[in-house]
């Protein structure tokens, strides 16, 4: 496994390297801009910063996050870390605790010597001991593989490209003509590079975490606990079996994912086919709608999926039966689905180019831009509108669960679904952020992400500093849009609590936005006729 995982970092690294090479060989052989300086001290910047992160997070944890670097951790989980870094001859990483219920884990440090391992306190309210044992594990195999070092010496590279390309797009203008025509080919080569670069660095990112999973499997001999974990914590599924034994009242406050939950929240249920049904059913998404590989292309981490999948091949190894197979028949082609959605985020865009066009083909007769603009205007604003909000006034926000709504295939950051929600806050969107004004609701079916959005950022920063951790162990009823980008998500509309109903504005100020927007496109309209 290690072996692999070393061969893969050193191909790409070197292939990374030897590519950013080629562009300083160029520089040298057809420019005489003197750019080794630059990039020489951009080096020194980012080694500092790699030498300084650890110690600027602990205090941004301590600060923002409420992080307990001293918190009593369950004697099993202390062990077992202490098992392992005995085994891989490390230092123990610290282990902070969250008080959040919004189940999550990182890593963070420079090399295996000082590694940190952050978790909240839903990671224990919501998974049995061995699902957190498996999460964790998957977090040391991130430090025993040296992910922090690899991926800092790799992001190094898009850095230095990127950097290339603002010196020659700077020095072209001021450069002779055989310099600048040869700075402007560089300084496009370089941007290219920089795009492929980024996404080359994504999925080894992704390659990572498989095989930290691996390393998690081999570890804990249980790869169906950490499939299981995987599925409440990424998913937000309440399936199998969960745990309450380490509660708040025994450990004080403890993350693989994003929450806090008191024991009145745990709800027992057993592995049985319904549950196997409600996996299957998340992952029809992942596995069938075209947006799930868009969205993964630009994600650090696999889907959840596609982790399950390669988790349960495991299986067999430990004489475990494979925790899914996802043997479900897809019903149709959702490409076209896809496609429309793109275009419809896509209309801002399309709107500001025909708007330049019009104005240079029209630019003699400003009646006919009036008139043009206005019109499509119209039919962008409202297809937008009515896709990404589904008017429920008519048809009524309908209730639904957790499980009911990660059934859905047929939605997307675009395409919403109207829906009812009923459960109680468990914690932050972002665990423990006092910043964070996002939420996570949890009903008996599972736990989902609720996006708190007012039209003004500093409303929303008002609401996570005096109102968010009030909300916490709350029952809520939720109205709003449910999304999946890749996250699933439910965009609020309105929510009641303590007998109250609160509205976010939005929705209506956008609509009114347009609406006024279109009214002004009118008046000049008319005033340019009459």
């Amino acid at each position: 496994m290690k072996s692999k995982l070393f061969a893969v970092s050193t191909f790409t690294l070197v292939g990374l390297y030897a590519l950013l090479s080629i562009i300083i060989i160029g520089i040298g052989v057809f420019t005489t801009v003197p750019i080794i300086t630059s990039i020489i001290i951009s080096i020194v910047i980012l080694i500092i910063q790699f030498l300084l992160a650890p110690w600027i997070t602990d205090i941004t944890m301590r600060i923002f996050y409420k992080a307990d670097y001293k918190a009593q951790i369950p004697d099993y989980l202390d062990k077992f870390v202490e098992e392992i870094s005995q085994k891989y001859k490390m230092k123990k990483p610290k282990l902070a605790l969250i008080n959040d219920g919004s189940p999550n884990a990182f890593t963070y440090g420079r090399t295996k010597n000082d590694a940190r391992i952050v978790v909240t306190q839903g990671i224990f309210d919501l998974l049995t001991e061995e699902e957190v044992k498996t999460v964790v594990a998957h977090e040391l195999g991130h430090v025993v593989h040296y992910d922090m070092l690899v991926m800092t010496a790799a992001q190094l590279i898009p850095l230095l490209f990127y950097l290339v390309y603002q010196m020659f797009l700077d020095s072209s203008d001021n450069s002779s003509n055989n310099d600048n025509d040869n700075s402007a080919i560089i300084g496009l080569v370089a941007y290219v590079l920089y795009i492929i670069s980024e996404f080359i660095i994504l999925w080894l990112s992704r390659t990572r975490e498989y095989y930290a999973d691996e390393f998690s499997i081999q570890e804990t001999k249980n790869p169906n606990s950490l499939a299981q974990a995987l599925v409440k914590i990424g998913f937000g599924l309440n399936v199998g079996k969960t745990t309450n034994k380490h509660s708040t009242k025994n450990i004080g406050a403890l993350g693989i994912f994003d929450s806090k939950a008191s024991k009145s929240l745990i709800v027992t249920t057993n592995n049985n086919i319904d549950d196997t049904q409600a996996i299957k059913n998340s992952m029809k998404w992942e596995m069938w709608n075209p947006w799930a590989f868009f969205y993964e292309l630009q994600s650090t981490h696999p889907l959840i999926s596609k982790r399950l999948i390669a988790i349960s091949n495991y299986s067999k190894q430990y004489e475990q039966e494979p925790y899914i197979e996802f043997d479900e028949n897809k019903p149709e082609s959702y490409v076209d689905d896809f496609a429309i959605e793109l275009l419809i985020g896509s209309m801002p865009l399309i709107f500001g180019i025909i708007t330049l066009v019009l104005f240079v083909v029209y630019i003699s007769n400003t009646k006919q831009i009036y008139l043009t603009l206005t019109a499509v205007f119209g039919i962008i604003m409202t297809i937008t509108l009515f896709i990404k909000f589904k008017i429920s006034h008519k048809t009524g926000y309908k209730d639904n669960t957790v499980r009911g709504l990660l059934g859905e295939v047929k939605v997307s950051g675009i395409t919403s679904i109207p829906c009812q929600i009923e459960g109680t806050i468990i914690g932050r969107g972002d665990p423990g952020y006092m910043f964070s004004e996002d939420m996570v609701i949890k009903d008996e079916t599972g736990i989902i992400f609720l996006d708190y959005n007012q039209p003004l950022w500093i409303m929303n920063k008002i609401f996570a500093l005096f109102s968010s951790e009030e909300m916490k162990n709350k029952k809520i009823k939720v109205r709003g849009w449910y999304r999946r980008s890749p996250v699933p998500y439910i965009e609020i509309y309105e929510y009641e609590v303590d007998n109250k109903t609160k509205k976010i504005f939005t929705y209506g100020l956008t609509r009114g936005f347009y609406v006024v927007l279109l009214i002004f496109f009118i008046l000049l309209t008319l005033i340019s006729i009459f």
